[in-house]
């Protein structure tokens, strides 16, 4: 690893050149305001400082925006059914320039945790049917090629809703079709599997899906019992999901050949990564796909420092985070990166190892979940102030 690059002076009237690159804050602030309010803390410091904002998506919430607006795309708006089968509006996009007609989807719009109201939150009934449902939109719409970033997702049903939308059924030992949209919990019935009713248009349609890589669909690492707490499932309801994953894993394998049970990406959003693969989509690591349009390596190579975000940092982190990803390319450069958090969680340490050089939360005080997202932004201004100033001390000595 290069060594650290020394920092400009900016008491010898040196500019600083910062990059400031995070991920968003879930429900509370989008990367876009984030980088916003990370850029005003540093300049209370620094005031002479040149900030690079490169705000960052990972296939979740702001994947459609970010990429249509780097290519100066363009947004197309419909309804579909949300993970609580309500009508919601959504949104799905196409790229600019001269390739392919390439429509750009985001799990999240249709199928987000953001989307599941608190009191309803349980990923055992909750669906990716809106997914389903946007493909089949972007298909109608003309799209040659689709790429759909997983992320930020509300559901665990292993995108058998998002199937089902696109022609697919499943039967359960009864013989009978399982409900459309029926959610995680009817899979442990799951005995067979038919695609010869999938949409046509998807035989010439690649599609190609950005996601965290690390995400498996089941054993101790899998999808339930990694992701589950998070989307409202009790103990319970994680063995239960567990169990239905297992067997919705052993039914692609006996009845269509596709073996999807510790594929790379097949746990991504509650197990959408299985499902896509079942539709016969291609799965990458997000960065792969998110980088041909988000240019941060030459940003890097311009800047002195950087400063990352992300709602929680913990163990996971290594796991595709993109303060991760931000930190490990900074560091082929030999820059520092100071990582700033909503909450860091258990063995946020092994970060260190990977190109975080100092992490801290912005939270000041105990306090509610409710208020830390409501005084995010101004939590947010505290802390990058609060860490720029503590560079500048460690400059001085």
């Amino acid at each position: 690893m290069p060594a650290l690059r020394k920092l400009p002076d900016p008491h010898k009237g040196d500019n600083i050149k910062i990059l400031v690159s995070p991920s968003g804050f879930k429900e509370s602030l989008d990367p876009q305001a984030t980088a916003n309010h990370i850029e005003a803390g540093i300049l209370r410091v620094v005031p002479n400082a040149t900030i690079v904002k490169a705000p960052l998506v990972d296939g979740g919430e702001g994947f459609v925006e970010a990429l249509a607006s780097a290519t100066k795309g363009s947004l197309e708006k419909l309804v579909v059914m949300g993970p609580v089968m309500e009508l919601i509006p959504s949104q799905y996009g196409f790229l600019g320039g001269d390739r392919p007609k390439t429509a750009v989807i985001e799990m999240a719009a249709s199928a987000g945790l953001r989307l599941v109201p608190k009191n309803l939150r349980d990923p055992t009934a909750t669906t990716t049917f809106g997914v389903g449902q946007t493909i089949l939109a972007a298909l109608n719409a003309g799209a040659k090629e689709i790429l759909l970033g997983c992320g930020d997702s509300g559901t665990c049903d292993a995108g058998v809703g998002m199937a089902q939308a696109l022609g697919a059924r499943f039967y359960g030992a009864d013989g009978k079709q399982l409900p459309v949209a029926s959610g995680g919990k009817a899979l442990i019935d799951l005995a067979a599997i038919d695609v010869s009713g999938l949409n046509p248009l998807l035989r010439d349609v690649p599609i190609h899906v950005a996601c965290n890589w690390h995400n498996v669909l089941c054993g101790p690492g899998g999808v339930a019992r990694v992701f589950g707490p998070q989307k409202g499932a009790t103990a319970s309801d994680v063995e239960h999901l567990a169990l239905a994953m297992d067997n919705f894993a052993a039914i692609c394998s006996q009845t269509v050949g596709i073996d999807v049970r510790l594929a790379p990406g097949s746990g991504a959003s509650g197990g959408l990564g299985a499902g896509l693969m079942l539709i016969g989509a291609q799965l990458h690591p997000r960065y792969d796909i998110i980088m041909q349009f988000l240019h941060i390596d030459q940003l890097l190579d311009e800047c002195g420092l950087v400063f990352t975000a992300e709602g929680g940092l913990d163990s996971q982190t290594p796991r595709g985070k993109i303060p991760a990803e931000v930190a490990q390319r900074a560091k082929k450069r030999g820059l520092p990166v100071v990582a700033l958090a909503g909450t860091v969680g258990q063995d946020a340490g092994v970060n260190y190892d990977i190109g975080i050089d100092a992490f801290a939360s912005i939270l000041q005080r105990p306090g509610s979940l409710d208020t830390a997202i409501a005084e995010a932004a101004t939590l947010l201004v505290e802390s990058a102030e609060s860490a720029m100033r503590m560079i500048m001390v460690g400059k001085s000595l």
